[in-house]
């Protein structure tokens, strides 16, 4: 009898122990990052800017999938109700926030092999882009995951 409350005492103290601990896990786990641009198309050059997109961009977006540094990516257009707000949102998707480490060293020589462009020639072309679009902004979120 004496060891059967000497059982149930340790086990009680056990979880008494263990409660505040558990009380302080938060609910939740860092997800996937996501970087979200909003993208002002100019009037007439919708269609150039999304065959970009659809060519280059996502060219380099495949690649950099198939390099494991991007989870995934779209293309959301919007209804904007304002001159000011965006047309479109270039969404992509990172595993965490140590994708980022380094980022710059990884996704040159993708774009490089994709794009035919040295880094000069690609920071050029990107300006020439302005013609078609007028990048707004852009903002890094990172999703929580509820356990």
């Amino acid at each position: 009898m004496k060891r059967t409350y000497a059982s149930l005492l340790c086990l009680f103290l056990a979880i008494a122990a263990a409660a505040p601990a558990l009380a302080q896990q938060k609910p939740y786990a860092d997800g996937p990052v996501i970087v979200v641009s909003a993208i002002k198309v100019m009037d007439g050059q919708f269609e150039n800017y999304m065959a970009y997109l659809h060519g280059t961009w996502r060219k380099v977006q495949d690649a950099s999938k198939e390099a494991g540094l991007v989870t995934d990516y779209h293309v959301y257009s919007a209804q904007a109700h304002n001159p000011n707000e965006a047309d479109l949102y270039l969404v992509v998707t990172y595993p965490n926030m140590a994708a980022f480490d380094g980022i710059d060293e990884k996704m040159d020589p993708i774009q490089a092999k994709v794009t035919k462009m040295n880094y000069k020639q690609a920071d050029e072309a990107s300006g020439k882009r302005t013609v078609m679009r007028t990048v707004l902004g852009s903002e890094l979120l990172r999703e929580l995951v509820f356990k």
